[in-house]
């Protein structure tokens, strides 16, 4: 059992994994990061807030797993993000669980560059790409709740795309600028999570749960510019659950199940507040195919549209998952 994003072990298949490709539309309050900095040390500012950023992607996390943020009545910088990502346990005989994603992100800030007398905007494109690998254990408690311990790794990098004319910056260089010009974050990340995982199967219905703690340290390394070299937590507490029950109707010799989720997610450390929220939910529907009589690799299809919403953050997901 997983949320769209990660799947694990079912009672009648040795093998799950679920991948989902998700679409959102978010629009963020007046909380977001301010879009206008001076060229100089707020680099490294914005650089400790994109560091902190790449926390919501060291997760596999249904409520970001797709963010797009963009308020044009504050000016808040474009934000977005998308994560594809899978999870499976090996066999209830050998409860090996794997897990994984790659996220890309884009932050669009935008920077006053100034020699004294001449002011003018430096617009920005912070691309991130990031991926992160999770090993761990089932630990039965029950026929049908198990604990997950998870030790989980990332590795992620942050490129600057900087196109303006060289003249705005006649009169402006330091190690900020130069990470503006081109520049890189390397950054990878350590840590674990530890999960409680509930699937209930009934002849007419399922149902699964999982509450999830995760705790993943993310620093610089390597290559990264020095004038912004920092360190983030990737800290979160998520609940997420889901129901499935035949609709009635038929296709593929197999019932067509309608499909109820909500989830809920708490941040902590270096993750709280960057996007303008600590705390984001969502609740969704959506229909589920089972092409398991077939002699086909894919043995479900879900698509699902999801209603998310924080303290001045909502918007709409629409969501594509598989299960192999």
């Amino acid at each position: 059992m997983r949320k769209p994003i990660l799947s694990s072990i079912r009672p009648h298949a040795s093998k799950v994994l679920a991948v989902l490709l998700t679409v959102a539309s978010i629009s963020a309050g007046a909380q977001g990061a301010p879009d206008r900095a001076f060229v100089g040390a707020n680099v490294k500012r914005y650089a400790d807030a994109v560091l902190a950023i790449m926390s919501y992607t060291a997760v596999p996390d249904v409520t970001t797993s797709s963010l797009s943020i963009n308020n044009g009545t504050t000016g808040n910088p474009g934000f977005g993000q998308t994560q594809l990502g899978g999870g499976f346990t090996l066999s209830r005989t050998f409860p090996l669980y794997l897990e994984g994603t790659v996220a890309y992100s884009r932050y669009d800030p935008t920077f006053i560059a100034t020699d004294g007398n001449e002011v003018r905007p430096v617009p920005t494109r912070w691309n991130t790409v990031s991926t992160t690998v999770g090993v761990g254990w089932d630990f039965p408690i029950t026929d049908e709740l198990r604990l997950r311990p998870i030790i989980n790794g990332m590795v992620g990098r942050v490129a600057t795309d900087l196109r303006v004319a060289q003249s705005v910056f006649n009169h402006v260089a330091d190690a900020n600028l130069q990470f503006l010009e081109d520049g890189a974050l390397n950054a990878y990340g350590v840590g674990g999570s530890l999960m409680l995982d509930l699937e209930h199967y009934r002849e007419h219905y399922e149902i699964d749960v999982e509450l999830r703690a995760t705790d993943i340290y993310i620093r610089s390394f390597g290559g990264t510019s020095e004038a912004v070299q920092g360190s983030a937590t990737a800290q979160q507490l998520s609940l997420w659950a889901r129901w499935r029950a035949p609709t009635g109707l038929s296709a593929l010799d197999r019932p067509v199940r309608y499909v109820l989720e909500t989830a809920y997610s708490h941040y902590f450390g270096g993750s709280a507040g960057v996007l303008g929220f600590n705390d984001l939910a969502s609740v969704g529907v959506g229909l589920e195919l089972d092409s398991s009589r077939y002699p086909v690799i894919v043995t479900r299809t879900r698509a699902m549209v999801r209603y998310v919403f924080g303290n001045n953050v909502h918007g709409v997901s629409f969501g594509f998952a598989m299960s192999f």
